[in-house]
C-alpha cells in the first residue's frame, strides 16, 4: 500500500514509534532532510555551496575530446550482463560524488535525503524539474521501477541492492527505500548511486514495433537524462556523446564548471600497439598509460619533443587495491593453500620490476595498499577482538606473523624460493616424475599439475612468460592463452579459467562491495567480482563486521582484520601498484588550478582551450 506524505505525517503525530505497512514513521520535525550523505562526521560542502572547489565555474563551453579504447562492443544496453556494452547512455543518479571527498554524495536527481539513526530506511525528495532527454519528468515511479528492473537485469545490481526490501512512493516527489537490515552505514549511499531510468521508454516499443527489454542486448541507443547524449554510433568502432544544450541539471551546484566539452568521442582499436600509434598520430587526445615499458621508452616521438603532447604523472590521494594473479579455487587443484603459496614463491616480481617495469612499481602486500587500512605487524588488541572468535577458521599465521611476500632480489634467494615452492607442492601431495624425459609434477592419480593463464591483452604476456619458466622448473605444465575482449568477458563471467589478472579497487571507506569481491554468495553468482571463488564463512563474518562498523576507527580495524585473513589464505599471487596516474594528452585543454584529490578529473572539469589548440596546430 502506498501512503501519501500527508498521511504519513498525520500517522506520525498519532504513533511516532510505530511501523505501519512496513514503513517506519517518524515525527515531521525528526525528518531533517539534508543535501548530502556521508560516511564521515561532516560533509565538506554546506547546503548553500555554489560549486565544488576544484572546478572553474567560468570554464568555457565548446570543443571536443577524443578517447581511444582497446576492444570492441556489440551492445548498446549497459544494464545487462549480456554482450559487450558501450557506455552510450548518460542517466543521472539520485546523488552524485565529489572528486575531492571520499564516501560522500550530494543531491542530483534528489534535492534532499533523510534516514533514521538506525539506517533502516532512506527517503529521497526528488527535484520536480528533473527530466529525461525527451522532456518527460522523472517521477518516483521511474525510481522504483529502475531499482527492480536493474536487479532483474544484471547480477551485479541484484547483489548490490539485495538488502533493499522494497521501494515505495511516499509523496508526490518522495521515494522511500526500506532495508532488510539495520546499521548498514552504506545502504543509504548505495541507493543514492541508483541511475534513474525512463520507465516509459524501456517498457515501450522501438521504431520497428519490437518490445524493449532491459535484460537483453540492443542496437538502439537508450534514452538518457544526463549532460550528454549519444550520436553517430558505429557498432564496434566508435560513438560520440554530444552535450545536451538544455540539460535539466546544468545549473545545479554539483554540475557547475563541469561537462564543458561539446563532444566526447570514443574510438575503438582491436590492438594496443595500433592504439598507441593512433595516439601518436593525433587520432585521439588523452591516454592513461597502463604499460610501464611504454611509459619509460615509448614517449619520445616528435610531438612530445615539440611540446604538442604533454606527458604528466598525476599523483592521487587514494587507496591502492590489490592486483594479482587470481587463482580460481573453484578448481580442485588450487584448493590446497600450499599449492597457492607455492605459486607465490615462484613469481619473481623483482626481476619483472627491474627488467620490464623500469623500477616504477611497488609490490602489493595488502588489499588496501597505501592506506591506514593495511594490516601491518601483528594484530592489535582491537583486531584480536574481531579475530579471536574465528580462530578455528583462520590460518594460524594470522595471529603469529606479519604477511611478507617472498623476495627474489638475488640468485640465491630465487633458488631458495623455488626450493620452498617445491617443498610445499610435495607436502600437498604432488611429486616429481619423469614423462618422456621431462620432469613433471603429478598427484597420486597420475595427473599433472597444469596452469592456464587467461589474458585479454598481449601486454601481460611478457609478464606471464617469465613466470611460466619458473613454474616449469617445478614440473608444472603451463599455457598462456590470450583471447579477444568478448571471449574474455564470457569466460570470466562464468569463471571458466585457471588464472586471470584480478584487480579489486578500494576506496577510503570500504563497504558492501567487499561482498561482491570475497563473499560466499558472490562465489557462485556468474558475473560477480569474486574471481577467486572464495566461500569462507570467516571471511563472510569479517565482511559483515566491516560493513556494520559504527565509526571510522572500527572500520579501519575491521579492514585490517579482513586484509590479514585474505593475505594468509594466499588467494592471489600479489602483483604491484603505483600511486599516480601516468597520463599523456595533446595540449589543447585547460584545467582548474588545483585538480581534485581523488581523480585527474578529465574530461569532467577540464575544457577546450582555443589558444592552445591553435598553437598545437601551428607547431
Amino acid at each position: 500500500m502506498t501512503l501519501s506524505r500527508r498521511t504519513l505525517l498525520k500517522l506520525a503525530s498519532l504513533a511516532p514509534a510505530a511501523k505501519l505497512f512496513g514503513v517506519q514513521i517518524a515525527h515531521a520535525e525528526d525528518r531533517d532532510f539534508r543535501h548530502a550523505l556521508t560516511l564521515f562526521k561532516d560533509v565538506k560542502y554546506g547546503a548553500d555551496f555554489k560549486h565544488f572547489d576544484y572546478v572553474n565555474p567560468a570554464a568555457p563551453k565548446g570543443g571536443r575530446v577524443r578517447f581511444g579504447i582497446v576492444g570492441s562492443f556489440d551492445n548498446l544496453n549497459p544494464y545487462t550482463f549480456k554482450g559487450e556494452a558501450a557506455g552510450v547512455v548518460d542517466n543521472d543518479t539520485l546523488l552524485t560524488s565529489a572528486l575531492d571527498e571520499p564516501s560522500t554524495e550530494y543531491g542530483l536527481v534528489a534535492s534532499g535525503v533523510w534516514h533514521p539513526e538506525d539506517r533502516s530506511m532512506v527517503v529521497y525528495r526528488l527535484r520536480p524539474e528533473a527530466r529525461f532527454d525527451d522532456g518527460t519528468p522523472m517521477t518516483g515511479d521511474d525510481v522504483i521501477w529502475s531499482m527492480q528492473a536493474l536487479r532483474d537485469a544484471h547480477p551485479f545490481y541484484n547483489s548490490y541492492y539485495k538488502n533493499i526490501a522494497k521501494a515505495e512512493q511516499t509523496g508526490e516527489h518522495e521515494v522511500t527505500f526500506t532495508f532488510t537490515q539495520t546499521g548498514n552505514r552504506e545502504l543509504p549511499l548505495i541507493t543514492g548511486q541508483l541511475p534513474v531510468l525512463p520507465k516509459h521508454w524501456w517498457t515501450g516499443k522501438d521504431a520497428s514495433g519490437r518490445q524493449r527489454n532491459l535484460q537483453e542486448t540492443s542496437f538502439e541507443v537508450p534514452l538518457g537524462s544526463g549532460a550528454y547524449a549519444a550520436t553517430d554510433v558505429k557498432l564496434g568502432t566508435s560513438f560520440r556523446m554530444k552535450r545536451v544544450a538544455d540539460y535539466w541539471g546544468k545549473d545545479l551546484p554539483v554540475n557547475v564548471g563541469q561537462n564543458n566539452f561539446d563532444e566526447i568521442e570514443y574510438i575503438y582499436f582491436r590492438d594496443a600497439n595500433v592504439a598507441f600509434e593512433a595516439f601518436k598520430g593525433d587520432q585521439y587526445d588523452w591516454r592513461t598509460e597502463s604499460s610501464a615499458k611504454m611509459w619509460a621508452t615509448g614517449y619520445d616521438f616528435p610531438a612530445i619533443t615539440a611540446g604538442r603532447v604533454v606527458k604528466e604523472e598525476i599523483k592521487l590521494k587514494q587507496v591502492e587495491g590489490m592486483q594479482g594473479w587470481a587463482l580460481n579455487i573453484r578448481r580442485p587443484k588450487f584448493q590446497d593453500v600450499r599449492v597457492r603459496r607455492a605459486l607465490n614463491y615462484a613469481f619473481d616480481f623483482e626481476w619483472a620490476n627491474q627488467n620490464l617495469f623500469y623500477g616504477q612499481y611497488t609490490r602489493s602486500r595488502s588489499y588496501f595498499n597505501n592506506s591506514e587500512m593495511e594490516a601491518k605487524g601483528l594484530p592489535s588488541p582491537a583486531e584480536l577482538a574481531i579475530l579471536e572468535p574465528l580462530k578455528d577458521q583462520l590460518p594460524p599465521e594470522v595471529f603469529t606473523a606479519e604477511y611478507v611476500n617472498p623476495i627474489n632480489d638475488t640468485p640465491q634467494n630465487k633458488r631458495k624460493n623455488l626450493r620452498e615452492a617445491a617443498r610445499l607442492l610435495t607436502e600437498a601431495g604432488w611429486a616429481i616424475t619423469q614423462d618422456n624425459g621431462r620432469s613433471v609434477i603429478k598427484n597420486a592419480n597420475g595427473e599433472q599439475l597444469t596452469v592456464e593463464f587467461l589474458l585479454d591483452s598481449p601486454l601481460f604476456e611478457r609478464i606471464a612468460l617469465p613466470y611460466q619458466q619458473s613454474l616449469e622448473l617445478l614440473g608444472i605444465g603451463v599455457s598462456i592463452k590470450t583471447v579477444d575482449s568478448a571471449q574474455y568477458e564470457r569466460r570470466t563471467q562464468t569463471f571458466d579459467y585457471d588464472v586471470v589478472v584480478g584487480n579489486w579497487p578500494q576506496s577510503l571507506s570500504p563497504g558492501n562491495e567487499q561482498r561482491d569481491f570475497w563473499g560466499s554468495e558472490a562465489a557462485k553468482r556468474n558475473g560477480s567480482r569474486n574471481l577467486v571463488g572464495i566461500a569462507n564463512p570467516a571471511v563472510d563474518k569479517l565482511i559483515d563486521t566491516l560493513i556494520f562498523a559504527g565509526d571510522r576507527d572500527s572500520l579501519v580495524t575491521a579492514c585490517q582484520a579482513l586484509d590479514r585473513t585474505l593475505l594468509w589464505n594466499h588467494y592471489v599471487v600479489p602483483m604491484w601498484y603505483i600511486a599516480y596516474d601516468r597520463t599523456a594528452r595533446w595540449d589543447r585543454f585547460g584545467r582548474p588550478e588545483k585538480l581534485p584529490d581523488l581523480s585527474p578529473g578529465f574530461p569532467t572539469v577540464w575544457w577546450w582551450d582555443e589558444e592552445k589548440a591553435k598553437k598545437v596546430a601551428a607547431k
